[in-house]
C-alpha cells in the first residue's frame, strides 16, 4: 500500500470539502454556479472557475453519480499521486497536477469553441441577433419564425454554451502520465478491464479511446457527459513537463 503524501493528502481534503460544499451550500445549485467552469460565452463564467472546478466533483442534484467520480479521482490521486510526489518532491508535483488542470481547460474550452463558432457565425448569418440567441439558450425556448435549418444549429450550439466543467480527472490525468514516464513497465488496469497493461501502453490507450469518444460521442468507461478532451490535454501536458523536466534538469540517477 503506498504511504499517502503530504501535498495529495492536502488535495484530497479541498476536494472532498469541495464536494460537501455542493451538498450544502445553497442547496448544492449555488455552490456549483459559483465555482464550476462553464464555457466563457456563458453568463455565469467566471475567471476564479479556470481554478475551482478542479476541485469540483458535481452538483446536489447527481449525488451518487458526483460521489462516484470523487471516490474514483481521489483514489487514483492516492495511488499515483503519492509516488510521483513521493519522486519529485511536493511543489513540482504540485506544478504538474494544476498545469494538467490548466491544460485540460484549454483543450476543453478549445475543443467547445473549435465546435460553437461555426454554428454561432451561421446562426448570426442566417439573420438571428445575438440578444436572440442569448435568449434562447438561456430559457431554451425558441423564438418565433425559427427555420430548421436555424434549429437544427441551435440544438448544436446550445449543449456547448450551457455546458459546465467540474473534476480532478484532467490533473490526475497529467499524473497518471508522470507516472508512465517514470515507470514505464508498471502493470496498470482498469477496473472494468481487469488486464493488466504495462504503463507505457495502458495511458496512450487510455488517451486514444477519449479521443475516439470526444469525436463521435460514444463512451467506453466513462459516463456519457465526460469532458474527454480535457482528459486529453491533463495527460498531455503532464507528458510535456516530465519530457522537458527528464530532458533538461535531470540526469539517469536524480530526480530531485
Amino acid at each position: 500500500m503506498n504511504r499517502i503524501t503530504d501535498t495529495v493528502k492536502h488535495l484530497i481534503i479541498i476536494n472532498v470539502l469541495m464536494f460537501i460544499g455542493t451538498l450544502f451550500v445553497g442547496g448544492g445549485q449555488l455552490f456549483y454556479e459559483w465555482f464550476a467552469l462553464y464555457f466563457p460565452k456563458n453568463e455565469a463564467f467566471q475567471p476564479w472557475q479556470i481554478i475551482t472546478h478542479m476541485f469540483m466533483h458535481g452538483g446536489a442534484d447527481l449525488q451518487n453519480l458526483s460521489l462516484m467520480h470523487l471516490g474514483f479521482n481521489m483514489f487514483a490521486l492516492w495511488m499515483f499521486g503519492s509516488s510521483v510526489e513521493q519522486v519529485l518532491g511536493s511543489k513540482k508535483f504540485l506544478f504538474i497536477y494544476i498545469s494538467a488542470g490548466l491544460g485540460a481547460v484549454l483543450f476543453q474550452l478549445g475543443y467547445y469553441y473549435f465546435s460553437y463558432i461555426p454554428l454561432y457565425d451561421e446562426l448570426i448569418a442566417s439573420g438571428l441577433t445575438n440578444d436572440q440567441l442569448v435568449q434562447m439558450f438561456t430559457s431554451n425556448e425558441t423564438i418565433s419564425g425559427i427555420t430548421d435549418a436555424q434549429l437544427v444549429n441551435l440544438k448544436q450550439a446550445f449543449p456547448i454554451y450551457n455546458a459546465s466543467m467540474v473534476g480532478a480527472s484532467g490533473c490526475i490525468m497529467g499524473i497518471l502520465a508522470a507516472f508512465g514516464m517514470m515507470n514505464p513497465e508498471a502493470k496498470l488496469m482498469m477496473i472494468f478491464l481487469p488486464i493488466p497493461i504495462k504503463a507505457k501502453y495502458f495511458i496512450p490507450g487510455i488517451i486514444l479511446l477519449d479521443v475516439i469518444s470526444a469525436i463521435s460521442g460514444q463512451s467506453f468507461f466513462s459516463p456519457s457527459n465526460t469532458a474527454y478532451m480535457a482528459h486529453v490535454g491533463g495527460a498531455i501536458t503532464g507528458f510535456i513537463i516530465m519530457w522537458y523536466w527528464k530532458k533538461n534538469q535531470f540526469n539517469q540517477n536524480r530526480w530531485d
